[in-house]
């Protein structure tokens, strides 16, 4: 399924330079020409770090979503986005992020803006270097729309978002991309209480027409927002349900657990590859080499070698570059360290 045993590879986002979260938050005093090149330098600078620490594939770090909302949900039409938080103060969690009203049906008449992105990685990018996109799953993009008469629940939503995504993957690979990302974190969240084949025919339909015409991965952790976790931190309740997701590669976190339910990659290898979160995002406890070699040795007691890839446990936008950076290429090292030895 891919052709070179313990890949390394990323999630998708990587931590915005200062200077990008500066100027984003100060867009207005930008020309569009500026912010054109804005968008390429930020490209470029992660894609130096993730080149620079030997990663097998790359993403473009997700830098020219500046804002979630205004990426994906600024896409959308059929929605009124938030115009504030619901909670300013105090510790940051997930309920600091609002929801967007819906105001009529939901499209997106010129995309979901990642085929651009796509379109800007590859123009940016070495030759001969793995690219991947990512792209959010519907039942993930629903959490923050609130239900109305035409959409009454989370799952009506859903559907209706279902081809829209559809849509994209679709171009991506019309684009020529190479491994795409369809994140799902909410379902991985939710499975301990929610219809779990209900989830596997949301995603199945989702990737129905792109599975087999590129690398089809699937993200499922236990949210980030702020460095926090969201779910039940639980992979048990997803198996055996999601082995059936058409995917060539499955990511779990595991490196902020501790290595809990280790042997639950065993069933996910037997039918597709594994990716392994082995490095935790959500702390500045930096890996050395000899922990990410040690944890590589625990996976391949569960999963042979060229079933297993890894990665960070979620995407990096959310832990300092500086920290960002150096996981990176220890996490490499470790790896290969290994891989020298079978």
């Amino acid at each position: 399924m891919k052709d070179n045993p313990l890949r390394t590879s990323v999630i998708g986002s990587y931590p915005f330079p200062s200077w990008l979260e500066f100027a984003s938050a100060h867009l207005d005093q930008f020309g569009s020409s500026e912010i054109e090149e804005m968008q390429d330098d930020a490209v470029v600078t992660a894609l130096h770090d993730q080149l620079t620490a030997g990663l097998d594939v790359v993403t473009d770090g997700e830098q020219t979503r500046f804002d979630f909302n205004l990426s994906f949900y600024g896409y959308l039409t059929g929605i009124e986005l938030e115009s504030k938080s619901p909670r300013l103060h105090g510790p940051p969690a997930h309920d600091q992020r609002g929801k967007h009203r819906i105001s009529g049906e939901l499209t997106a008449p010129d995309g979901l803006g990642a085929v651009e992105e796509y379109e800007r990685l590859k123009r940016l990018a070495p030759e001969g270097v793995t690219l991947k996109a990512s792209v959010p799953g519907p039942y993930t993009l629903s959490g923050r729309l609130l239900p109305n008469d035409r959409y009454p629940d989370r799952m009506a939503i859903t559907e209706a978002l279902l081809p829209l995504v559809r849509k994209e993957l679709e171009g991506l690979v019309a684009a020529g991309c190479q491994e795409i990302s369809v994140d799902e974190p909410s379902m991985s969240c939710y499975a301990y209480k929610e219809d779990t084949a209900k989830f596997v025919d949301i995603f199945n339909r989702t990737v129905e027409s792109v599975y087999g015409k590129t690398r089809l991965c699937t993200h499922l952790c236990f949210g980030n927002f702020k460095g926090h976790a969201v779910g039940l931190r639980r992979i048990a309740p997803m198996i055996p349900a999601f082995l059936d997701f058409k995917a060539d590669e499955m990511h779990v976190e595991m490196a902020s657990r501790e290595f809990a339910e280790i042997e639950l990659i065993a069933p996910i290898a037997e039918r597709m590859d594994v990716a392994v979160g082995i490095v935790d995002v959500k702390s500045y406890y930096i890996e050395t080499p000899e922990d990410i070699s040690d944890r590589v040795r625990l996976c391949l007691e569960h999963a042979p070698a060229d079933k297993l890839v890894f990665a960070p446990d979620c995407g990096l936008s959310q832990t300092a570059r500086w920290a960002a950076k150096r996981k990176l290429v220890n996490m490499v090292e470790g790896t290969h360290a290994v891989l020298r030895t079978l």
